[in-house]
């Protein structure tokens, strides 16, 4: 082996330079930890740019050309999320064995070249880079004239009064009883038949997954009710402890859900778009801030369906809001327009602009109402939404797999009687709490 000897000349050159090299390598250091770590660590905060297609747009969604029309037109708008209606007035919008097993035939589930709609919908708007997030409209809600109400008397809830219709957006309904397990069986057999039969990115819940007030008397709650807290339910149907019990009932369902979808498609986005808060909790038991809190939804988007500017921000700039948007994407409901009621494009923008100021994102109610049965001519409608969103915003499926804790949290281990973990010579520890989340 032949020994080599570095000049002198190179050791002192290497010398010079070593304190230079070291000063530069820390520089690198310092700015791989300021600026590529955190970007490694999370993901930019995802803005939610959305539409609802509901059943005044089944024209289009029946229409392949329609469809790949709208889906371009949302894509060069810069939109990033649709909403299909997918389960409405008691049936399903869809091929759903589900339902047939129960003998509710669908009106319409086929578009003009008996193609599935929602699956061309899928197909068209993943080619543009859309998601598509299949929305349970209807919920626990129903026409007292549909099969299914009429097939399941014993399903349906009721008054104090023994009355079960009451009267909303959705005309006269009745509801499903959310605490009756035949009931929830069956929600559940819908939900995951859409979860599985289609490459949907999710599934979203409004409303209507809730139960007005004042129902909630119907013999199989009262019973309920009565076994596991000793009493009958109160007449008061505001009674804080009666709103509390049913509305508890309800976020123990929405996580057992949760968790039944997360288990067979783990980065499906569980996303639920109620009221605000104080009257979701109050008059629907929809307790969506715990939903939040317990990990069960992965996105928001409150309704807020007012014309006046006021009242539109005061709803919007709540403390709830302010907390979701810390841990899931938020984004407000803004309506377009009704075929009996148009919305002014003026009207529209200064809500958008109040949204992005609270650094919030916007799902419109609905597709036909963003340029079509408008004051303004579609051209000038479709040219002010242009201005809306200017460029392209980040939005993805693949979240983390989060699933809901469960709730109730199950009781901590009993402790053994016979065990002295304080005694000398006893080296046990008392066991962790259980975890009632898997993430």
């Amino acid at each position: 082996m032949t020994l080599r000897i570095i000049p002198r000349a190179w050791l002192r050159s290497i010398k010079t330079l070593l304190p230079l090299l070291f000063a530069l390598s820390f520089i690198i250091v310092l700015l791989a930890n300021n600026l590529f770590m955190p970007a490694l660590a999370q993901q930019p905060r995802q803005e939610i740019r959305g539409v609802w297609m509901t059943t005044n747009d089944k024209d289009i969604l029946r229409d392949r050309r329609k469809v790949a029309d709208a889906v371009s037109k949302l894509k060069q708008l810069n939109f990033n999320t649709i909403y299909p209606v997918v389960w409405n007035s008691g049936y399903a919008m869809y091929p759903s064995p589900v339902a047939q097993q129960r003998d509710i035939q669908p009106f319409v589930y086929r578009g003009l070249d008996g193609q599935d709609m929602l699956a061309d919908l899928i197909a068209k708007a993943h080619r543009q880079g859309l998601l598509v997030i299949p929305w349970f409209e209807f919920g626990f809600m129903t026409p007292p004239t549909s099969e299914l109400a009429l097939n399941n008397p014993e399903w349906l809830t009721q008054k104090q009064d023994g009355s079960q219709t009451s009267n909303g957006a959705g005309g006269e309904v009745v509801w499903l009883n959310p605490f009756h397990p035949e009931v929830q069986k069956f929600i559940t057999e819908l939900v995951l038949e859409i979860t599985t039969q289609y490459n949907a990115d999710g599934i979203q819940f409004d409303d209507h997954m809730s139960l007005p007030s004042e129902f909630g008397y119907d013999k199989y709650t009262i019973a309920l009710y009565t076994k596991e807290t000793k009493k009958a339910p109160p007449t008061d149907s505001q009674d804080a402890a009666w709103v509390k019990w049913r509305a508890d009932k309800i976020t123990a369902f929405m996580s057992r859900l949760n968790q039944e979808v997360k288990a067979v498609k783990p980065h499906a986005i569980f996303s639920i778009s109620p009221n605000y808060y104080e009257f979701a909790y109050k008059y629907h038991l929809q307790d969506w801030l715990a939903w939040i809190r317990l990990d069960i939804a992965d996105e928001l988007i409150v309704q807020v369906y007012r014309s006046n500017l006021e009242s539109f921000v005061d709803k919007i700039s709540r403390p709830e809001m302010e907390e979701a948007k810390q841990k899931i994407p938020t984004g407000v409901g803004i309506m377009t327009g009704l075929r009996n009621r148009p919305v002014a494009i003026q009207q529209i923008k200064s809500q958008v602009r109040a949204v992005q100021e609270y650094g919030l994102g916007a799902a419109f109610f609905y597709y036909e109402s963003l340029w079509e049965d408008a004051p303004e001519s579609i051209a000038d409608r479709v040219y002010q939404f242009s201005a809306f969103f200017p460029s392209s915003a980040f939005r993805t499926a693949l979240q983390m797999p989060r699933r809901a804790a469960t709730f109730p949290a199950p009781p901590p281990p009993k402790s053994d009687p016979k065990a002295k973990p304080n005694q000398p010579g006893n080296n046990s520890k008392p066991s962790p709490a259980p975890t009632t989340s898997k993430k």
